[in-house]
């Protein structure tokens, strides 16, 4: 049975890739599968860089705004959802297209990950929630390099909910997942967009002031007047949590910026590091001029070429 075709744009956070995506989807008569694990939640669209209300409507979007904000969201909810929608927007003739920067859901998708499904140990868990709580996340985060160390690598020290899960799972002598030994999934072209550090460093940067003046402090002062948690898992990550802390006086504003700026330019090496990781991914060096309808174009001659030859 042949593989179902599906077009990739990946990349580090602030690179342009939902442009690209949205533009090959135009061109192709396609739909965008948000491959972010923060789009997925309604009410949280500055923060997220959520494409505007114009772009979403200008083709498809799937997986975005489906989830209020409290809600749990998994790397294997991600991957069940996703495979079912290439099934669907494939069968009705369409070409999906995988817009995201979160490696490890579309990595897990791409080399279809089997992930084991350990029944959690209540007291193996309450041990090791006391260990981050008494020594700390990154002692904890530590516990699970020495074990398991791939899902260290995929994993952030301050996601301890997540570190426990991999700890229990990889205490009971399973593996969290296992990849596809036949190569990938799909029938995929895989686009990735990549600029020089400093720049890059630049785009992020400019790209939290523009946050912060588009409202990302009343955005999040809104979700915990309206009942969201800090300690929900959508509200620990870049730019809710950091701002969080300063509404909640847990540091002054700047500190709360600094630490925003700092942690997306850190996301970007992890995500990198991720992409590393899969040797299949066409680069695309992005350069000062923004060149993205070059980018676009040499995109869609590939797909082109490669949607002639099936």
């Amino acid at each position: 049975m042949p593989k179902e075709m599906l077009a990739v744009v990946l990349g580090p956070t602030a690179t342009g890739k939902s442009h690209c995506a949205i533009e090959l989807a135009r061109r192709f008569g396609g739909e965008i599968i948000s491959g972010d694990s923060m789009l997925v939640y309604r009410q949280m669209d500055i923060g997220t860089a959520k494409p505007s209300e114009e772009e979403l409507q200008t083709v498809p979007h799937h997986l975005v705004n489906i989830l209020p904000p409290d809600a749990e969201y998994s790397v294997v909810d991600f991957q069940q959802q996703a495979a079912e929608l290439v099934r669907d927007i494939s069968g009705r003739g369409k070409l999906p297209v995988l817009a995201g920067g979160t490696g490890l859901y579309i990595k897990a998708l791409l080399e279809d990950y089997r992930f084991s499904c350990v029944e959690g140990d209540a007291e193996l868990r309450k041990k090791l929630e006391r260990i981050a709580e008494t020594d700390g996340a990154l002692a904890l985060h530590e516990h699970l390099r020495q074990t398991d160390p791939a899902a260290a690598l995929r994993l952030h020290p301050n996601d301890v909910r997540r570190v426990v899960r991999a700890l229990e799972t990889a205490l009971s002598g399973e593996s969290v997942s296992r990849e596809r030994q036949d190569g990938l999934r799909y029938d995929a072209v895989v686009f990735g967009l990549r600029m020089e550090r400093d720049f890059l460093y630049e785009r992020i940067n400019r790209r939290v002031d523009r946050m912060l003046e588009d409202g990302l402090e009343e955005e999040v002062r809104s979700l915990l007047r309206g009942g969201v948690s800090p300690q929900c898992l959508s509200m620990k990550s870049l730019g809710y949590r950091q701002m969080a802390e300063y509404l909640l006086g847990q540091c002054d504003y700047s500190t709360a910026v600094d630490n925003i700026k700092k942690g997306t330019r850190h996301f970007a090496k992890r995500q990198l590091t991720w992409y590393k990781k899969m040797p299949y991914i066409q680069w695309y060096e992005v350069e000062r001029d923004l060149d993205y309808e070059k980018i676009v174009s040499d995109m869609a001659d590939t797909l082109e070429k490669k949607l002639k030859r099936l």
